[in-house]
């Protein structure tokens, strides 16, 4: 058989280096050989696994005369787990040269190979041998080339590999799912998740994985709820997927009842779960109890930390979020960039503006690579939001990059607050010189403009947003009641209990302007 892949290349001096240790072990490996070839394959396996020389591997394909396409696929398979993929794939090229037909198994080790090297040259000549085979239909072999296409290629490529496996299986649908949601195809996703013949938990949790990732949470968070339905049991990898989903829509009561069925059907549950938790609690504004789930853990990472520095910055308790960080120092965890993240968040939402610079400027010194982008946006924000606008010009004259619109809109964002209007008109001019269809700084500006008082420059920014035909995103709420969300949009009427909801808004306005009105009275 015509070897269709070229052999990887290795280095001399590794290869001179290897050489004589290969030898050495080969008048040993050789006399284990003849025993083995009674053994069968274990026999193989287990004399490679006693020496895991690429040397020795491919000398067994040129001196071995009895290696079939068994023992043959048991050597690739072996460096594939390795996460050895060069070499795996090199062998493959070996075993044709050696006119050793391959089987399934051999093109779905050696696919995966070339999915994980991200080799998508090597993947493509591997599909065209397994057509030339006719082995590309199999249902092992159309699975693998399936994950390549929907990691490395088009999703159309894609579902013509699904198309052309003879059966596919669940492996196959969830592989697809995967590859439609992950494209944010998510009625694709849908379609397909309804038409499998059988489900299984990896199929559930690919499903609320990715609508979980792809912000549909409301839809992963129904998911979840039926798979419990239909009398599946979650696993490990479930709930933080589930959690996250009801965190996104700040589901409290919901997240609650995540919480007790993780700790009904798993027990004792494993840091990335109680990541999950601490995050949830805390998006949820219940930072007690996110600090309860951190305490009760009985291993943590820097996620751990991470999230309750978060958390108490995202609800406004910067102090408690720096004696957090302090406290998370004392046990020697060592800080990445969201921890330094986190602890910006928390200076600027509590006007902590010389303690911000502190903890940048002491990463700065002591290890710049930490510092990111992001980093440098949130500095801007924290001075500008502070009212400190020369020292947030200074800053921005100063980074080692081009700022960005993020960079432009935190200082906005200050001026609105502060009314500095004629600040806050040259980072709307940067904002349009990069983006001139972004509707945010218009209404931004326009914003600050009415703090001001300066109605006839409102009017003008609004007449040009019309002339454009920009439209404002609507806003959005929701709330849970009796576990149920309810997501209401700027004038939606889309709701089954609208007449209800108005009539409850009406009431309250009238109670309002009843206040309002005794109020003048007392104080007249």
């Amino acid at each position: 058989m015509k070897p269709i892949l070229y052999k990887f290349s290795i280095s001399q001096p590794k290869w001179s280096k290897t050489q004589s240790l290969a030898n050495s072990h080969l008048i040993e490996i050789r006399k284990a050989h003849a025993h083995a070839f009674k053994l069968g394959t274990s026999g193989i396996e287990l004399c490679l696994s006693e020496s895991t020389a690429f040397l020795d591997a491919c000398k067994l394909f040129d001196e071995r005369s009895d290696l079939n396409v068994v023992s043959a696929t048991a050597i690739i398979g072996r460096f594939a787990r390795q996460h050895r993929y060069e070499e795996a794939i090199y062998l493959f090229s070996r075993m044709l040269v050696s006119n050793i037909r391959p089987n399934e198994f051999t093109f779905g080790t050696v696919t995966h190979s070339s999915t994980a090297l991200g080799n998508f040259n090597i993947g493509k000549q591997l599909h065209a041998c397994a057509t030339k085979i006719g082995l590309h239909s199999n249902v092992f072999v159309g699975s693998a080339l399936l994950d390549f296409y929907a990691k490395l290629s088009t999703i159309e490529e894609a579902q013509r590999a699904f198309e052309d496996t003879c059966e596919p299986n669940v492996v196959s649908y969830t592989t697809l799912i995967g590859g439609y949601l992950k494209k944010e195809r998510t009625e694709d996703a849908f379609r397909l998740f309804q038409e499998m013949p059988m489900r299984n938990v990896v199929s559930w949790n690919a499903m609320i994985s990715g609508c979980s990732q792809s912000g549909h949470n409301e839809e992963a968070v129904n998911l979840f709820i039926e798979m419990l339905r239909q009398g599946l049991l979650p696993n490990q990898s479930t709930f933080p997927c589930a959690i996250s989903a009801a965190a996104n829509i700040a589901a409290l009561g919901m997240g609650r009842t995540f919480h007790a069925c993780a700790v009904k059907f798993l027990g004792k549950l494993d840091v990335f779960i109680g990541n999950s938790l601490i995050s949830f609690y805390a998006k949820c504004g219940s930072m007690e109890d996110s600090l309860l789930v951190f305490n009760k853990l009985s291993e943590r990472n820097i996620v751990s930390w991470n999230a309750v520095i978060c958390g108490y910055a995202q609800n406004g308790r910067g102090e408690e979020a720096v004696s957090f960080f302090k406290r998370m120092q004392v046990v020697d965890c060592k800080p990445n960039s969201v921890t330094l993240l986190g602890l910006l968040w928390a200076c600027n939402h509590a006007g902590l503006v010389d303690e911000g610079h502190s903890y940048f400027n002491q990463a700065r010194i002591e290890d710049p690579s930490m510092l990111k982008p992001e980093h440098y946006a949130c500095m801007v924000d924290l001075l500008s939001r502070s009212g400190c606008f020369r020292q947030a010009e200074e800053f921005l004259c100063e980074l080692p990059f081009d700022p960005g619109i993020g960079f432009w809109k935190a200082l906005l964002g200050g001026c609105q607050i502060h009314s500095n209007m004629e600040l806050g008109e040259f980072a709307a001019r940067k904002i349009l010189a990069l983006d001139p269809e972004d509707v945010s700084s218009y209404v931004m500006l326009s914003n600050a403009h009415s703090a001001a008082g300066r109605w006839q420059s409102v009017s003008t920014i609004r007449r040009e947003m019309r002339e454009k035909g920009m439209k404002r995103i609507p806003g959005s709420s929701w709330i849970e009641i009796k576990s149920k969300v309810h997501v209401f949009v700027t004038g939606d009427r889309s709701h089954h209990q609208k007449d209800e909801v108005y009539m409850a808004l009406r009431f309250c306005n009238e109670h309002l302007r009843e206040v309002e009105a005794s109020n003048f009275l007392e104080e007249s």
